[in-house]
């Protein structure tokens, strides 16, 4: 946002009455408001959705007359409606009014929830292509990296990992395989020797987070051969925890596609390759995991043997020795997967749905407010709980707050996760009102298909 005075400095107010908004954006970017550096061409680039070199041959060439451009870039720099000669869609052009609009960008342009998501998704994407390391449309061209162009790219992923925590990554899912081929093709740019493990670690995090991101989208063949890459690189980097976190995203991969004899051989290999490796945090984290599908396959006690081996790792955690991108593994995610393996037992004997109701719950109290995703998959998982508890009421209640918060997310996997609350209404569906329930359900699964 900018002050109502910075349209009236000269440069940009006769750019504006020449109706060449080219000549506009390079006034904007050189406005004294920035400070004594013009912002550069590939941050604005960005933001507009173009390239360094198109920018580059907006400013400097004819007026540009194609309305749609006209119109989005005006909004992406809040230009006032009284210094434009053309109407925005949904406004009112008013010759006399000199107030910034201030409604932010997401409300001007849709009130549908993923609009603010891609805005900042927009602006990553800036910060990356500021940053001289990823294009916005072509490539970026080659050069001489080093490592704090490395510590950049990790930067970046960190943007992208904090976006997917939030609300999922079906939104992210196209954005960040952009960014993991990028940085794919930076292990072709010149670098000092000493950099190559770190570069191909990076290359191997953001391989990761692009299997990850298209897992969420329900992208199955996009999210293996990630993971593959990703792995092959770690393994490359000699980063073993790294290889671990892919093969335990390959492992929730092959969970939700309910092959969980396979997932469990990848968890196991996991833990056999780590060797000395092994932190608190990554193996809590793979035995969780484990005991789930072990609960699947319908392995009970050896499920909650292995829970409790994944409990005590938990309490030797030290998050100063634990890598970085381990950050989101915390106490709601092993409640969580408590949660799983006592729904599994309640299903073959109800004694097991309360202490599944009591876990769950602790999991959801146990999340953060910024980890939306993780919270609504486990108000799914509290009412199928609540319904294997004999207790429909409140199981209704719960799961009309998913299905609408459901909407709100991202997250195919979170759809499929509120659908699948259908297997768990048993008993329950002569009540006319979990009737109405299973409908919507089956409503919401044709339209998500």
């Amino acid at each position: 946002m900018v002050p109502a005075s910075f349209w009236e400095h000269e440069p940009v107010r006769r750019a504006l009455a020449e109706r060449h908004l080219g000549r506009a954006i390079r006034a904007y970017r050189c406005h004294p408001y920035h400070g004594r550096a013009a912002l550069p061409q590939t941050v604005v680039a960005g933001w507009l959705g173009i390239t360094q070199a198109q920018l580059s041959r907006v400013e400097n060439g004819p007026p540009i007359m194609h309305m749609d451009r006209l119109t989005h870039w005006a909004k992406v720099l809040r230009i006032p409606l009284a210094h434009l000669w053309f109407a925005l869609p949904g406004k009112t052009h008013h010759a006399g009014d000199n107030a910034v609009d201030v409604t932010p960008l997401s409300n001007q342009q849709s009130s549908g929830p993923d609009e603010g998501r891609r805005a900042l998704l927009a602006g990553i994407a800036a910060v990356a292509a500021g940053a001289g390391l990823v294009g916005g449309v072509g490539f970026v061209e080659p050069r001489r990296i080093g490592a704090a162009d490395v510590a950049r790219l990790n930067a970046v992923l960190e943007l992208y990992r904090s976006v997917d925590y939030e609300c999922g990554g079906g939104l992210l899912y196209q954005e960040v395989t952009r960014f993991a081929e990028s940085v794919y093709r930076m292990l072709d740019w010149s670098h000092p020797a000493g950099l190559t493990p770190r570069l191909v670690a990076a290359v191997a995090a953001s391989r990761q987070l692009a299997g990850w991101t298209a897992l969420d989208a329900v992208q199955h063949h996009d999210a293996q051969r990630h993971f593959v890459a990703g792995e092959r690189a770690a393994l490359t980097a000699g980063d073993a925890p790294l290889a671990a976190m892919i093969r335990y995203s390959q492992a929730k991969q092959l969970q939700h596609l309910r092959h969980n004899r396979d997932a469990l051989a990848t968890l196991q290999l996991a833990h056999a390759q780590l060797g000395s490796h092994a932190t608190p945090a990554i193996k809590a984290l793979l035995w969780g995991a484990e005991a789930a599908s072990v609960a699947a396959l319908g392995d009970h006690r050896s499920a909650v043997t292995t829970l409790g081996k994944a409990s005590d790792q938990f309490e030797r955690i030290n998050s100063e020795r634990e890598p970085g991108w381990l950050g989101f593994y915390d106490r709601g995610e092993l409640f969580a997967q408590y949660g799983r393996v006592y729904r599994d037992r309640a299903r073959e004997d109800r004694r097991h749905a309360p202490e599944a109701v009591r876990w769950v719950q602790d999991a959801i109290a146990a999340f953060g407010p910024a980890n939306v995703r993780s919270t609504v998959l486990n108000e799914a998982g509290l009412c199928s709980a609540l319904f294997l508890a004999d207790e429909p009421e409140r199981a209704l209640a719960v799961g009309t707050r998913v299905v609408e918060q459901a909407r709100t997310m991202s997250s195919k996997r979170v759809i499929d996760r509120v659908v699948n609350l259908r297997r768990d209404l048993g008993r329950h569906r002569g009540l006319p009102q979990v009737a109405e329930f299973e409908r919507r359900l089956t409503t919401h699964a044709s339209r998500a298909r």
